[in-house]
């Protein structure tokens, strides 16, 4: 049975930083690309980024574009978002999210198989 567990999520001051973290079992996670959503109150889940097997490629929304890197430890079987410079806007419950593809895409959630239980991030001052 897969799992993906997520976890690092917290409550930070604007400007300040969180890594958050995705960690499989049941599954060989480095055969996948990963993908990380984020979904607010009230909004529609969306992607915010994503990671290729072997980290051939590295996707972001623009709206995290040169905040936010994704970086893989396939030793680990995991994936991990680095969020800098934190704003209030990107408060949401973060999910990780794996399909069967090597590679990242367009992909509606409906079409990723696998869910992390989601981890809250929190952005107050």
């Amino acid at each position: 049975q897969v799992h993906l567990v997520n976890s690092g999520g917290g409550l930070v001051q604007p400007g300040e930083s969180l890594r958050l973290s995705c960690v499989a079992s049941g599954l060989t996670l480095d055969y996948y690309a990963v993908a990380w959503f984020r979904q607010a109150p009230g909004k529609e889940r969306e992607e915010v980024s994503c990671v290729s097997f072997r980290e051939l490629t590295t996707d972001y929304a623009d709206s995290v574009k040169g905040r936010f890197t994704v970086f893989r430890d396939d030793a680990k079987n995991s994936v991990y978002l680095q969020m800098d410079s934190l704003k209030p806007e990107d408060t949401a419950v973060y999910y990780c999210a794996t399909r069967a593809s090597r590679y990242c895409g367009k992909y509606l959630p409906s079409e990723y198989e696998h869910w992390g239980q989601g981890t809250q991030v929190t952005v107050s001052s």
